[in-house]
């Protein structure tokens, strides 16, 4: 297990992790530190827990949000290929229907 040093509210922070996840931890560290820095530039300083709290929630509330907006576009990728079905079906029909038509009229010559 590989030990990794990260820095959040220009603190260190010596966090385990995996054998060759140092450089993700890191940059999953960088952008809690963000979070962080955000709480602080919007209410200040209001206590090393309170700040990892309230920046973990906004990390959290993002979290939601994106997968909401994976799922819609999830759902309209579903209704997207559903409706390239339906229009290769009908294609698909119109073309046999055309054929059946020309074999006729090539049999009436």
């Amino acid at each position: 297990m590989a030990e990794v040093t990260v820095k959040v509210n220009n603190k260190p922070y010596m966090v385990g992790c995996a054998d060759g996840q140092e450089a993700r931890v890191q940059e999953l560290a960088r952008i809690f530190d963000e979070h962080v820095e955000m709480v602080v530039s919007d209410i200040g300083s209001i206590g090393e827990v309170r700040l990892f709290l309230m920046a973990s929630l906004l990390l959290i509330d993002e979290m939601e949000e994106l997968k909401t907006q994976l799922e819609a576009a999830q759902s309209a990728q579903a209704r997207m290929s559903a409706g390239a079905f339906e229009i290769e079906r009908k294609a698909a029909f119109a073309i046999s229907d055309a054929a059946e038509r020309l074999e006729k009229l090539v049999g009436e010559v």
